[in-house]
């Protein structure tokens, strides 16, 4: 279950169906998770105060909730290739002055996880 939700502020002007993709390829290449749980979701936010509150002020948050069972060292590998990525993709953003970008890794605690997902049983009969 990696489940990674990048949550941007609305004056933000970046080509956010590339980032979900180029992010789903770093999830996928990391080895850690199975095809059929990963989820990568871009949410416009229109209300927001960001710094100063000057308005080119930006911002894209990002929060990859996984389950367990992985250590510390590849829970680092894994947000460190995303924030690559991710810093790759806003480099423009990143050059000025005015955009904040972050990840935090959440782990899931199974017993208060519920999931049904009907996407696993076709993606493993491949």
């Amino acid at each position: 279950m990696p489940h990674l939700t990048i949550d941007y502020s609305q004056n933000t002007v970046s080509n956010f169906d590339a980032l979900c993709v180029l992010l789903h390829g770093v999830l996928l290449q990391s080895g850690l998770f199975e095809l059929g749980a990963i989820r990568v979701r871009a949410r416009a936010c229109p209300q927001y105060a960001v710094a100063d509150r000057l308005p080119e002020n930006a911002f894209a948050d990002m929060i990859l909730r996984i389950g367990k069972g992985r250590s510390d060292a590849e829970k680092q590998a894994v947000g460190a290739a995303l924030m690559q990525a991710a810093e790759a993709h806003f480099a423009p953003l990143l050059a000025r002055p005015h955009f904040a970008l972050s990840l935090e890794v959440q782990e899931i605690s199974a017993p208060l996880s519920w999931k049904t997902n009907a996407i696993h049983p076709r993606l493993r009969q491949n």
